[in-house]
């Protein structure tokens, strides 16, 4: 459990599922039906109904990874991470397979921050949870996939694979540019 100035991280378990249930049935499944398992599973012809059962069952399993922000007994948000393994579908993914020179041992893939909960940190202290986790579950190479405003006014689901600044500030560095306004950024995470 990683504690910030203003929130608690804890992992997705069976016990913080009812938690992040809430949240995402309070925001139409995030993204319409995603119930965050679209980095895991193709998304095409799949039923929010299939989304949210498979997401159960992979907390019940332990093969799902995302660092919950909460707020007292509130989940305001999250950052998913976890193997490329567990997590084999990317954005940009042909121009990323370009560059590829060996997968890292980590991938942080998707944020999600509940209506009317943004703009108060909850993107940086998920990363800052997730990194915690990561270095309790033996750390190694972390990549993400940021999309860079360059001061644009940005749709928030455009946001979805996290904002530039908090993988910044949390000292990951821009390795290669996956499409005109993406990067693959990567850090090295010590094992707690």
């Amino acid at each position: 459990m990683e504690q910030t100035e203003e929130f608690v991280v804890r992992p997705l378990t069976p016990q913080t599922w009812g938690a992040f249930a809430r949240l995402v049935e309070a925001n139409n499944g995030v993204w319409g039906g995603c119930w965050c398992i679209g980095f895991q599973v193709k998304l095409k012809e799949r039923t929010a109904e299939q989304n949210k059962a498979d997401k159960e069952r992979l907390v019940r399993e332990g093969g799902t990874h995302n660092a919950l922000v909460f707020d007292g007994d509130e989940c305001l948000g999250w950052c998913q991470f976890g193997s490329p393994s567990e997590l084999p579908e990317i954005k940009s993914r042909r121009l990323y397979e370009k560059g590829l020179t060996g997968l890292p041992d980590w991938r942080i893939t998707c944020f999600f921050t509940g209506k009317g909960f943004r703009g108060r940190g909850v993107a940086n202290a998920a990363l800052g949870g997730a990194l915690a986790e990561i270095a309790k579950l033996g750390g190694g190479t972390v990549e993400g996939y940021p999309e860079e405003t360059d001061d644009r006014k940005v749709a928030g689901s455009f946001l979805h694979t996290g904002p530039m600044a908090a993988f910044e500030h949390h000292g990951f560095t821009r390795t290669r540019p996956i499409s005109p306004h993406r990067w693959v950024v990567t850090r090295a995470v010590a094992k707690s």
